[in-house]
């Protein structure tokens, strides 16, 4: 019998670890957290400092009791939840409930940041106690998370409407980009030109220069009249090489991923969400199958913001490089990087457990997706230890003395890879284009001080400045990790909850607010400006790592915190915009009954409503007049905007009354004013000039040209511009395995009469489908291999699919 009790959160995770420890030790799963804060009131004493109450989740009882059960039978227990805070947090809770208030000498806290029989052994050869400050982190950011959701959230539900939530960190994130649209918007552009030269020399190809500059002046072409005055001076001059400068400039190699970079490139180069990318590390961290080999941690601990790599790691990694691509490829001495100074060291990078499990010897064994992962991660953590690329860059001044009497210079700049180094291995994608990738696509004729050029054309261009761009999933992990907002490990979430509020939406891969999280931003920058600013969110996470290193008492921090949160929530009670009771006048004048119009903010967002509505019918009660039309215009920038477009008239074919515009559940659309006498209902596709195509920058997989973004009849979908030739339609994934097939992806698909529902990718070949949206987790009750995610009136909860099962708990959705 075994003498010896595991714990780990996941089954996968516990079958990998099982192998390695042999016969005297049971490994079971905790599923995740085992105790948290109910959700039915606040569960915080305030008034006793910050006392948190916490009860085993609904639905985990079973579980417990069979935890304790087997906890009761073994010599030793082993906590091995994964080594962070939240990891820590399921320790401790898993400690309280298995042991009671004994003082719990069996009880034992393993670490380890890879999954492999080393790294397991030595953990358990070296079994700690839980660390309390890891805790106390943990609940900090728990209880600060909860003060504000509970707090803050129904002021928005009273505001504006039901189901609104802040965060302390997701509102900062929304704020960003709100932020940012609003620069895009009052962006305007301004003019400038360049000049271009072509350049025969004495040998092949033209060289092409660009104007910089009137001898040691830089100039700025601002117009066209400029620039063909510019033109006009050099047009007939002579064209002299007047310098050539070669240099040698060599780039290094990239550091091996840390969680931030790994979300930012499998953004860039596999088009995964920040979601998607942590579900998929979770697996190979876990452990995947590899035939004879059994179950294998594939990739290290993916929590991370170190770039430390063991010394074991090193040496195979430098042996590996030396046999695969040659001594020339392997620096004389292991390419160390410095990580951030507030990096946590204890773990390492995201690095392959194993570089000898080269990607092609694992394709066989794993899924397509985390196979693509595996691939980025290995070449990643390989080319880090190469040598630099070593580059050849020519700069070429030429001169031409104009009409006036000055030199102009123009110049050209080009690079030649003379050694690949890492770039044989991986090259880092870029968010966009810069001076690096213009220098090695010119290509430079070799000429000579002196030698004089012929001038073939001589070309001015127009250009514009552009906004600064709307931020991508990669681009904003990027910005909060920049400004010390949140942690890696917690961007996955914001990312999704700003989604599933409606507080933004994403276009062609970009976020653009809504105007229901522009509304929500505004209203909670009225009241709560300093507790949703960037710096105050920042030094709030400093705060949590001084607590987890034991510098900063959580208490202390808390009281701070919750002295000026107060001071904000009863100036929020008293001061905060009621949007939802907030009638704003217009100019314009009711067609039913000629009353004036207001705008009004309505359950699908602001509308133009007749002030006739607030006057009731001194007999049946009803309103006198309830005439609404669409508004155009967001609220927040109804200031200075134009109504007179509303006025624009459209009739019901069935009773001539004038049709106005609704927002519904698949957006908007025509209905009657004679309602409820007249239900007559038309699509705007039917009364208005088809919506154009709106090109993404996305190839189709099918035939690689552009994909672009449609209206349909149930909203915005993205397909293939060479529709009917190709008829690819990009599917909306949810980053969830098909729980029958288990190699297909479950997407979200629409009904005939629109409603949605889940299926698998691979239809018709697997024919799984379900209403509720699936979760990858298993049923504690039946074993099912799926849950199903559902929203009732309580709210949102976790249900068994299998009609015989009553498992059901609820789900909290987490405000970061």
């Amino acid at each position: 019998m075994a003498r010896n009790l595991v714990i780990v959160e996941s089954p996968a995770k516990a079958k990998t670890i099982g192998k390695y420890l042999g016969k005297n030790y049971v490994v079971k799963a905790s599923l995740g957290h085992v105790k948290d804060l109910p959700k039915k009131d606040l569960a915080v004493d305030v008034e006793h400092g910050f006392e948190p109450r916490y009860e085993v989740i609904e639905g985990k009882k079973k579980l417990i009791q069979e935890l304790k059960a087997a906890a009761k039978s073994a010599d030793f227990v082993y906590l091995a939840a994964d080594p962070d805070r939240e990891g820590e947090a399921i320790c401790y809770h898993l400690q309280e409930e298995l042991q009671g208030k004994k003082d719990g000498t069996h009880v034992f806290r393993v670490m380890f940041n890879e999954i492999t029989k080393t790294a397991i052994q030595k953990a358990f050869d070296n079994p700690l106690k839980v660390n309390i400050h890891l805790v106390e982190a943990q609940q900090t950011r728990r209880i600060l998370d909860r003060l504000v959701g509970y707090k803050i959230s129904p002021l928005l539900w009273d505001k504006v409407r039901r189901g609104l939530s802040a965060g302390r960190v997701q509102t900062v994130a929304l704020r960003l980009i709100v932020e940012r649209e609003r620069e895009i918007r009052a962006f305007v552009k301004r003019e400038y030109w360049s000049i271009d030269t072509s350049l025969n020399a004495k040998k092949a190809p033209v060289l092409t220069a660009r104007f910089t500059r009137r001898d040691d002046e830089s100039i700025e072409i601002p117009d066209q009249a400029s620039a063909d005055r510019l033109v006009e001076q050099v047009r007939d001059s002579t064209f002299t090489v007047k310098s050539v400068a070669n240099r040698e400039k060599r780039r290094n190699p990239v550091p091996p991923f840390i969680t931030s970079t790994l979300q930012q490139e499998a953004a860039r180069k596999l088009r995964f969400s920040v979601k998607r990318t942590m579900m998929l590390a979770q697996r190979l961290y876990e452990g995947v199958e590899l035939g004879e080999e059994g179950s294998v941690g594939l990739i290290t601990y993916m929590r991370t913001d170190s770039t430390r790599v063991s010394g074991e790691a090193l040496a195979e990694v430098r042996e590996l490089v030396r046999e695969r691509f040659g001594p020339q490829y392997l620096p004389d001495t292991p390419n160390v990087y410095k990580s951030k100074k507030d990096a946590q060291d204890a773990h390492e990078a995201i690095r392959p457990t194993s570089s000898l499990h080269t990607p092609e010897s694992v394709e066989q064994y794993v899924a397509e997706d985390e196979m693509k992962l595996y691939r980025l991660i290995w070449m990643r953590f390989v080319a880090s230890q190469i040598t630099p690329a070593v580059f050849d860059q020519t700069t070429i001044d030429v001169t031409a003395p104009g009409k006036d009497g000055a030199n102009y210079i123009f110049r050209a700049t080009g690079s030649v890879q003379k050694f690949d180094g890492f770039l044989r291995v991986y090259e880092e994608g870029k968010d966009q284009k810069d001076e690096e990738d213009e220098e090695i696509k010119h290509k430079l004729p070799a000429v000579v001080e002196g030698e004089v050029l012929k001038l073939k054309s001589i070309e001015p261009e127009q250009h514009f400045t552009e906004p600064p761009p709307r931020f991508t999933e990669a681009t904003l992990v990027k910005e909060l990790e920049a400004d010390g907002v949140g942690r890696p490990s917690t961007y996955a979430n914001i990312l999704s909850t700003i989604q599933d509020r409606e507080y933004v939406k994403k276009e062609g891969g970009k976020f653009i607010p809504t105007e229901l999280g522009m509304v929500v931003t505004d209203l909670l920058l009225e009241c709560f400006a300093d507790l949703f600013e960037v710096s105050y969110t920042a030094r709030m996470e400093e705060a949590l790592d001084e607590i987890e290193e034991g510098k900063l008492d959580w208490r202390e921090a808390m009281a701070e915190f919750y002295q000026r949160f107060e001071r904000d929530l009863e100036d929020a009670g008293r001061n905060m915009t009621d949007i939802k009771r907030m009638e704003r006048p217009t100019d314009l004048l009711c067609d039913k009954c000629g009353r004036p119009m207001v705008i009004r903010w309505g359950k699908h967002g602001s509308f133009i409503a007749c002030t006739g509505y607030n006057e009731k019918d001194p007999v049946t009660g009803d309103p006198l007049c309830t005439s609404t039309r669409e508004l155009t215009v967001d609220l927040p920038d109804i200031e200075g905007a134009d109504l007179t477009e509303q006025d624009a008239e459209e009739y019901c074919e069935n009773c001539g009354r004038p049709m106005v515009l609704k927002k519904g559940r698949f957006g908007t659309f025509y209905a009657c004013s004679g309602y409820p006498d007249c239900k007559t209902t038309k699509r705007i596709g039917d009364t208005e000039q088809k919506q154009a195509d709106k090109p993404l920058d996305e190839k189709c997989p099918q035939c690689d040209s552009q994909l672009v973004l449609k209206q349909g009849r149930f909203g915005e979908f993205i397909a293939c511009s060479n529709y009917p030739k190709c008829k690819y339609v990009k599917q909306k994934t949810i980053g969830v395995k098909c729980p029958d097939c288990s190699e297909g992806e479950i997407v979200e698909r629409r009904s005939k009469r629109g409603k949605t529902f889940y299926g698998c990718n691979r239809y018709p070949d697997c024919d799984f489908v379900a209403w509720g949206k699936p979760m990858p987790e298993k049923c504690p009750d039946c074993g099912s291999s799926y849950l199903i995610e559902k929203w009732l009136k309580a709210g949102a909860v976790a249900q068994c699919p299998n009609k015989e099962c009553k498992f059901k708990r609820p789900l909290e959705v987490a405000v970061a």
